[in-house]
């Protein structure tokens, strides 16, 4: 069985140990960085399954990183940070992470989190013996097995969030979700009053997909119920 492998970047070298602590209690393997150029370095270095990530690190920041893995790759990251306004957490979530946790942090959670963002990644990375249909609408086409996304012919670069979301959406046309039952189905967990992760992960998916403001709505918004795709 594959060991897996996780990234953890802090500066902070009491509080990287103490995640690192308890996450090889989970059989993990973990992988240090103290900055962001090390965290870089890492990922070209091993095969990372998940990266959890500081946002103020010296040389690269967690943004940079963040923005420079998602150019190869397709890893849940987890931002793990003392910066604590809607501002920031909304900013880590458009640069491409798929969750935010604030310092002080309580380690059975982050370990909860690590989990199922893990869980969720393995089951879509498994290949379908069977094969599963290609999802297409509106110009966009949906490669289930390879995690793949063309809009007109041209590749999109996803994170893993934003394909689930849209997979779920596209594979039900015209169906409403509620942001309730997206963050559900992607996340693995119940949405808590407050959150807007479903919201800003929606509007970086549309401007990925090239989407009109005006016209040409792939995504819409049904006020006061939730999200549908229209193809």
């Amino acid at each position: 069985m594959k060991t897996i492998t996780i990234l953890i970047a802090d500066d902070d070298a009491e509080i990287a140990d103490l995640v690192e602590l308890h996450l090889a209690k989970e059989g993990y393997r973990c992988i240090k960085a103290m900055d962001g150029q090390d965290a870089i370095e890492a990922i070209r270095k091993y095969e990372v399954d998940l990266a959890v990530l500081d946002i103020m690190m010296p040389k690269l920041d967690g943004y940079e990183v963040t923005r420079l893995i998602r150019y190869t790759h397709q890893m849940p990251i987890i931002f793990l940070s003392a910066k604590s306004t809607d501002f920031d957490k909304i900013a880590g979530l458009v640069q491409g992470a798929d969750d935010y946790m604030t310092k002080p942090f309580n380690p059975m959670e982050l370990v909860a989190r690590v989990n199922a963002h893990l869980r969720r990644s393995l089951q879509f990375s498994r290949p379908d013996a069977g094969g599963k249909p290609v999802v297409g609408a509106g110009g966009v086409v949906i490669h289930p097995d390879e995690r793949k996304v063309t809009v007109d012919g041209k590749p999109v670069a996803l994170t893993p969030k934003e394909f689930d979301i849209l997979l779920l959406l596209a594979s039900h046309p015209k169906r409403v979700f509620s942001s309730d039952h997206i963050f559900r189905q992607v996340w693995g967990e119940d949405l808590y009053e407050g959150n807007n992760t479903v919201m800003v992960h929606i509007r970086t998916l549309r401007k990925k997909l090239g989407e009109d403001m005006n016209k040409n709505k792939l995504i819409k918004t049904i006020w006061g119920v939730g999200y549908s795709f229209h193809g």
